[in-house]
């Protein structure tokens, strides 16, 4: 037909984005073995960053990746979730930049995290090639664990806007 549609999707793509965000981190928070592979990426990305700009590395970017060892050592593990009654270990595989250009990395096994806070394990950091530090742990596992999300405050929940808007196009090319 003649008529094209358009409609804002920020709004609902950002609640799907926030509810998939959420569904996560309570599957993590219910893991019995408490150390699953997406919040050692996520506290090894926040404690990595705060460590290599505490020793004067201007990070641009970092991003970690988390799977799990199957505990032979090559860090080659299956990335399934282990059972209860195994020791967990974590690989961690961070890459980004500094400010400048230059490469960035951080790998290593970790076996202990605090959401956020601190990851515990071997960790080694390189820029360019340059080993930056190469550590046991990195944050405070001492910090109490906060809420990850914290609800809006104040006030009732306002309504949100979706404009749509129709525009017919004439003549329609082929008819």
């Amino acid at each position: 037909m003649g008529a094209t549609r358009r409609r804002r999707t920020v709004p609902r793509a950002t609640a799907v984005l926030a509810l998939v965000v959420v569904a996560g981190g309570a599957a993590v928070a219910c893991r019995p073995e408490g150390l699953g592979s997406a919040t050692v990426a996520y506290t090894t990305d926040r404690t990595a960053t705060a460590a290599l700009e505490a020793r004067h590395v201007d990070v641009g970017w970092l991003t970690c990746t988390g799977s799990y060892d199957d505990g032979d050592g090559d860090g080659g593990g299956t990335g399934r979730s282990p059972s209860p009654t195994a020791t967990t270990v974590v690989s961690v595989d961070c890459r980004g930049e500094t400010q400048d250009r230059r490469k960035i990395t951080v790998t290593g096994h970790v076996t202990r995290a605090v959401d956020g806070a601190c990851v515990r394990g071997d960790l080694t950091a390189e820029v360019d090639g340059r080993r930056v530090f190469h550590v046991s742990g990195l944050g405070d596992c001492e910090a109490t664990q906060g809420p990850t999300y914290r609800p809006p405050t104040g006030g009732r929940p306002q309504p949100t806007v979706t404009v749509t808007v129709t525009r017919t196009v004439w003549p329609v090319p082929g008819k």
